[in-house]
């Protein structure tokens, strides 16, 4: 069983900062990727940003040059830092990961989501 638990979220104001975390937990073999996704009230789920076991990084138009991911993978934890935050940032943050539970097997796995909500 595997477990992706997040945190970081909250109210912030325009031009603020927030880092959100996300930890994985449970039997885990290995993690490939990890990343982020958002989703605000009407919206289809989007990516936000992708780091690969390497640390590789993608990130989505509207991010770029004010998020940052980032892993400790030997925490098995993936952040997002979020500067210059703006109104449209606001949705509910997902942690991904693809995870190798044995040898055999691999799986995407979901945290539950936080909160990001940007005042203006």
């Amino acid at each position: 069983q595997v477990q992706l638990v997040e945190s970081g979220g909250g109210l912030v104001q325009a031009g603020g900062s927030l880092r959100l975390s996300c930890a994985a937990s449970g039997s885990i073999f290995s993690i490939n990727a990890m990343g982020w996704y958002r989703q605000a009230p009407g919206k289809q789920r989007e990516s936000v940003a992708r780091i690969t076991s390497g640390g590789s990084t993608n990130y989505a138009d509207s991010v770029k040059g004010r998020f940052t991911i980032s892993r400790d993978n030997a925490k098995n934890t993936v952040y997002l830092q979020m500067n210059s935050l703006k109104p449209e940032d606001t949705a509910v943050y997902y942690c991904n990961a693809l995870i190798r539970g044995s040898y055999y097997s691999i799986d995407d796995y979901w945290g539950q989501g936080t909160q990001v909500t940007v005042s203006s």
